[in-house]
């Protein structure tokens, strides 16, 4: 099963951190629009959205990950689907619809991190860093990669956020 090492934090200066990211780049800057259904599942068994693409295309993935401030780690599996409308529709009737997150992403190479900058609809600007693991690569490799990409970006002492968006729109709803 695919993991990796999260670490996602508020941004302060969206602008001037997508320039340090681009100086750092190793392929070409991917721009995305995202729209995020989540699904209500039982306590402890991780969390399923289905994410659709702004040109239609979409997928259904399950993740397992604490909400823990700082780098986690996360097993995932992504499924590609022909029908995203239809699938929010059978999940959401079968399992009841958790809420919805919409962003604007960019995504920028460093190496193999994938450092995706988020502008999130009714929250604001974010950085999630991603470091794909291999198999058997214990966690504290992909951490220190990590956090030293975080300090190399200037985000060393940048808020962290545990938990997903949608735990961040609870929140704010709340309020």
């Amino acid at each position: 099963m695919p993991r990796n090492i999260e670490i996602k934090a508020r941004v302060a200066d969206a602008a001037a951190l997508r320039q340090r990211a681009l100086a750092l780049a190793t392929a070409p800057e991917q721009r995305l629009e995202q729209d995020d259904s989540f699904f209500v599942l039982p306590a402890g068994r991780g969390r399923l959205k289905l994410r659709q693409f702004g040109d239609g295309s979409a997928e259904l993935i399950h993740y397992q990950r604490a909400d823990d401030a700082g780098a986690k780690a996360s097993d995932y599996v992504r499924v590609p689907l022909a029908d995203g409308d239809a699938c929010r529709e059978a999940l959401g009737r079968a399992l009841g619809l958790q809420g919805r997150v919409r962003k604007r992403r960019s995504v920028v190479m460093v190496g193999r991190i994938r450092v995706h900058l988020d502008a999130v609809e009714g929250l604001g600007d974010f950085v999630e860093l991603e470091v794909v693991l291999r198999d058997g690569e214990p966690d504290a490799d992909g951490v220190a990669e990590a956090e030293s990409l975080m300090q190399a970006l200037g985000l060393a002492v940048a808020p962290r956020v545990p938990g997903a968006y949608l735990d961040l729109l609870g929140e704010a709803a709340a309020r």
